[in-house]
C-alpha cells in the first residue's frame, strides 16, 4: 500500500516513486499497440530489404540476411533512439506521438531513459548518431561488394557490444533497480536488449574469420596459410 500510494503522489509508475518527472503525461496507447506498430513497421521494413537485395547479383543468402539486420537495427538506432537523445521532455507529451510513447512504455523496464541517467544519454547519442548511419552504410558496403564492408560490420558490431556492455554495468552499479515489475525487466530490460548482444557477436566472429582469412592470417606450424572468404 506504502509503495502504491507513492507512485500515485508522484503521478508516475517508475522506479524510484520518488523520482521527479514534472508534467509527467501516461501513456496514451497500449502495450499491445506499441508492440504491434513497432514489430509490424520492423517486418516491413525486414522484407522489403530482402525482396530488393534478391535482385542484386552474385549475393548469397547470408549477405542479405546481414543486410536485413543492418537496415533494422540502422533505422532503430537513427529514429527511435535518436528520438530519445534528442526529446529530453517525451515523457511530456500530451499528443499521443508514437516515438514519445514507446519510450515512457520502456521506461517501465528502466526508468534511467525517463530520467535522463548521464550514462544511458552518452550511450544513446554515440548510438544514433554513429552506429546508426555506419549500419546504413554497411547495408550499401555489402550490396556492391565493398573491400571494407568486413571491418565495417566488425567495428559497429564492437560498438554495439560495448555499448550493450556499458549498459548493463552502469545499471548494475547503480544496483539494478530500475524496472517497475519483473515482467518489464525481463521483457524490456533483458528481452529487448538481447538481439544486440547475440546477433552483433555473430557478425563480428564472422567478419573476423573472413579478415583473417584475406589476409593470409592463419598460422599453421609456424606458417600462414591462405584460405577462402566466406
Amino acid at each position: 500500500m506504502e509503495g502504491s500510494s507513492s507512485q500515485v503522489s508522484n503521478g508516475h509508475p517508475y522506479i524510484p516513486h520518488d523520482l521527479h518527472l514534472p508534467g509527467y503525461v501516461p501513456c496514451a496507447l497500449p502495450m499491445s499497440n506499441i508492440l504491434s506498430v513497432y514489430g509490424f513497421s520492423s517486418l516491413i521494413v525486414v522484407c522489403l530489404t530482402w525482396i530488393f537485395s534478391g535482385r542484386l547479383p552474385k549475393i548469397t543468402k547470408v549477405d542479405r540476411l546481414l543486410m536485413c539486420w543492418w537496415v533494422f537495427t540502422g533505422l532503430t538506432h537513427m529514429i527511435v533512439e535518436g528520438y530519445f537523445v534528442f526529446a529530453p521532455e517525451f515523457f511530456k507529451d500530451k499528443t499521443g506521438f508514437y516515438l514519445a510513447e514507446v519510450w515512457k512504455e520502456y521506461s517501465k523496464g528502466d526508468s534511467r531513459y525517463v530520467g535522463r541517467d548521464a550514462g544511458v544519454v552518452a550511450v544513446e547519442g554515440i548510438t544514433a548518431l554513429l552506429e546508426g548511419p555506419a549500419s546504413l552504410l554497411a547495408v550499401y558496403a555489402i550490396a556492391t561488394r565493398k573491400s571494407y564492408s568486413f571491418i565495417l560490420q566488425f567495428a559497429i558490431s564492437l560498438g554495439q557490444l560495448y555499448g550493450t556492455a556499458v549498459y548493463y554495468i552502469t545499471a548494475i552499479l547503480q544496483g539494478d533497480n530500475f524496472s517497475t515489475s519483473s515482467f518489464y525487466y525481463y521483457a524490456y530490460y533483458i528481452g529487448a536488449n538481447f538481439s544486440w548482444i547475440i546477433i552483433p557477436s555473430i557478425i563480428a566472429m564472422r567478419c573476423w574469420r573472413n579478415i583473417c582469412a584475406v589476409c593470409g592470417v592463419q598460422p599453421q606450424g609456424g606458417q600462414t596459410k591462405k584460405s577462402k572468404v566466406r
